[in-house]
């Protein structure tokens, strides 16, 4: 079993004549967590989006788990199996249940029977500490639980990696500190993470890997300490100045 569970090599993406990414390249081992920081427009969440081809890239290869997505005959649906993604939107099937919401896929796409999809469900709900919501419905529940539902929906799928696309941002800032408490508590249990995230000191904390983007590409990358805490780049450090202290003044 490979190491690298997600390897990006020579992504390129453009819509139209604007050119989002520009030659990327990231290897994520298993059981790491990567954190990407930079600011909007930056190409980020084209990147994540790109993992599991919700986006098709316009040159380069995409591997997860030792499945090349970008291969014309690669079976996507198989391959988007092991691949778990959260949204800045919550997504959930309004109509539904909670426990309906975890439920669904499992049945429609796992073949899970009723009774081990639903054990699936009420213990992926317990993870993420909602497990007295599984009949509530998604209206019932505040943002932040709303989200934790979401992650708890991936999980149910049995991912070998989870991807998270700015998890927090939709989030009153008094929710945001459970959806990432859940967040940490996967990264200790070994699950392999790629997040897109504006939240420094959770990537300060958690993430193994830093990769600051701008313009298309990876500027910098290292460990949270070097790239958010002593950054060489000029352009990392004009970016952090500006999200560490809002007001402080860049020339």
């Amino acid at each position: 079993m490979s190491d690298v569970v997600i390897e990006i090599a020579g992504l390129h993406k453009s819509f139209g004549s604007l050119e989002v990414l520009r030659g990327v390249d990231v290897r994520v081992r298993r059981g790491e967590v990567v954190c990407v920081i930079g600011p909007s427009g930056s190409g980020k969440s084209t990147l994540l989006r790109c993992v599991n081809l919700l986006e098709e890239p316009t040159a380069g290869t995409v591997s997860v788990d030792g499945a090349e997505l970008t291969d014309p005959d690669a079976d996507i649906d198989a391959a988007r199996r092991r691949i778990g993604m959260v949204f800045q939107q919550f997504n959930l099937f309004s109509h539904l249940s909670v426990l309906d919401n975890l439920t669904v896929a499992q049945r429609k796409v796992l073949k899970r029977d009723k009774q081990e999809a639903e054990r699936v469900a009420r213990e992926n709900l317990a993870r993420v500490g909602l497990a007295e919501k599984a009949d509530s419905m998604p209206a019932q529940l505040s943002g932040g639980q709303q989200q934790r539902v979401a992650i708890a929906r991936a999980l149910a799928m049995n991912p070998q990696v989870m991807l998270f696309d700015e998890p927090t941002s939709a989030l009153d800032p008094e929710l945001v500190g459970d959806v990432l408490g859940v967040m940490r508590q996967l990264a200790d249990e070994g699950m392999t993470m790629l997040v897109v995230t504006h939240e420094m000191q959770f990537a300060r904390e958690v993430a193994d890997r830093v990769l600051f983007m701008d313009g298309g590409g990876i500027v910098e990358q290292g460990p949270p300490a070097e790239v958010i805490g002593a950054p060489k780049q000029e352009r990392t450090k004009t970016f952090l100045a500006r999200v560490l202290d809002p007001t402080h003044a860049v020339e």
